[in-house]
């Protein structure tokens, strides 16, 4: 088994991001983000002429395992809606992510066509409870060390829209547009993100070192770990999503040794301390001739690996954010899905117990979500729910 591992955060600084816009990684800010408001970037367009679209339509909703590689650029919105019919606010929600994301509409929001546009939907334990059992997948999460920081509004919510997009200049107007039909939508954070670049799941963090190394990737992998596998709920999964600032400048300032020793794996490919190849397991019993691990005791690494918890692995896509420039205010939306939500959970509390990585990290926004299985033009979003 390989380990799940939280958040191995990210962070380059924006101006540098900014000047790359197209080549670089690019922190982005448009309309509210987290507790204030951001500037739509200027100068910043990105093609989505030559992009492969994304179906919307399946089993499964886009934006979680498709596509393979996720595009750079992202907004996640937290709300507060109305309960009440939910049903039929769910399924308009699903019929204009169809006509966005297929170029059947778009007109002034989407003048360049879709490119490579996915939209997520997820609903939280309240509006869950509207639907019965048939939603029970998702409750409220237990307290982390850490979280008693967190402001009551940033914790949990009613629903998630996540949109991602390779063309940053869409994504604030493509949400503004969905929210608008969430009635009575009161928005509790908003978070413009970003990605290195990478190749699957894999990509470097703020803090300099390769995420994403060890998730289920297989048809198989998938259905074990990720999706829920019957019922009302089939094809859906559970989201965890926890806004995490890092101190990436105190991280930065030990020597890369002690970084290494801190995630358990190599700054320079992600290869784990135990030795092999990026893409090898972590062996966990692995010792120098002094009798020490390779793999340190307290290491993020070590820390998240599933056998500690008997947990199945974790599908990672996080990505960076910062806001307004500001380096002390940045960090890494940690993303993960799973079809039990006693999965993250068991792993979060071996980490705070355990793990060395969370004397770089604090929580400032929590909340997990049921995102709904896959729909389509006959096949409502949440009407298998109903």
């Amino acid at each position: 088994m390989s380990e799940p591992a939280t958040p191995e955060p990210l962070r380059p600084s924006r101006r540098g991001l900014l000047t790359g816009a197209i080549g670089g990684v690019l922190g982005l800010a448009a309309g509210a983000a987290a507790v204030g408001e951001h500037a739509q970037p200027h100068g910043v367009t990105v093609s989505t002429g030559a992009l492969e679209p994304v179906p919307a339509a399946g089993k499964h909703q886009a934006g979680i395992h498709l596509p393979p590689t996720p595009q750079r650029f992202g907004v996640l919105a937290v709300l507060d809606v109305q309960a009440a019919a939910a049903g039929d606010w769910l399924a308009a929600l699903g019929a204009r992510i169809l006509d966005l994301t297929s170029g059947r509409e778009g007109g002034d929001i989407l003048p360049d066509g879709p490119g490579d546009l996915t939209v997520t939907v997820g609903i939280g334990p309240r509006v869950a409870e509207r639907f019965g059992s048939g939603a029970s997948h998702v409750e409220d999460m237990p307290p982390f060390a850490g979280d008693s920081g967190i402001p009551a509004d940033l914790n949990g919510g009613d629903l998630l829209i996540a949109a991602y997009s390779s063309d940053p200049t869409v994504l604030g107007v493509v949400l503004d547009d969905l929210i608008a039909l969430a009635p009575g939508a009161r928005e509790r954070w908003r978070q413009f993100v970003f990605r290195g670049h990478g190749s699957g799941s894999k990509a470097r963090n703020p803090l300099g070192f390769m995420d994403g190394i060890v998730v289920p990737k297989t048809d198989a992998e998938l259905a074990e770990s990720v999706w829920i596998s019957d019922g009302p709920a089939a094809g859906g999964t559970i989201l965890v999503v926890r806004r995490l600032k890092l101190d990436a400048r105190g991280f930065r300032s030990k020597p890369v040794g002690e970084r290494e020793a801190v995630i358990g794996r190599r700054l320079s490919d992600g290869a784990p301390l135990s030795g092999g190849k990026p893409d090898d397991q972590v062996d966990l019993r692995a010792k120098t001739p002094e009798g020490e691990f390779l793999v340190p005791a307290a290491s993020h690494a070590r820390a998240a690996h599933p056998s500690f918890t008997g947990s199945p692995l974790m599908l990672r896509r996080s990505y960076s954010f910062e806001n307004d420039g500001d380096t002390a205010d940045s960090g890494l939306v940690f993303m993960s899905y799973q079809n039990d939500l006693a999965t993250f959970v068991k792993t979060q509390q071996r980490l705070d117990e355990v793990d060395a990585l969370m004397d770089f990290t604090t929580p400032t926004a929590s909340a997990a979500f049921l995102i709904l299985p896959g729909f389509d033009s006959t096949r409502a979003l949440g009407s298998t729910l109903a």
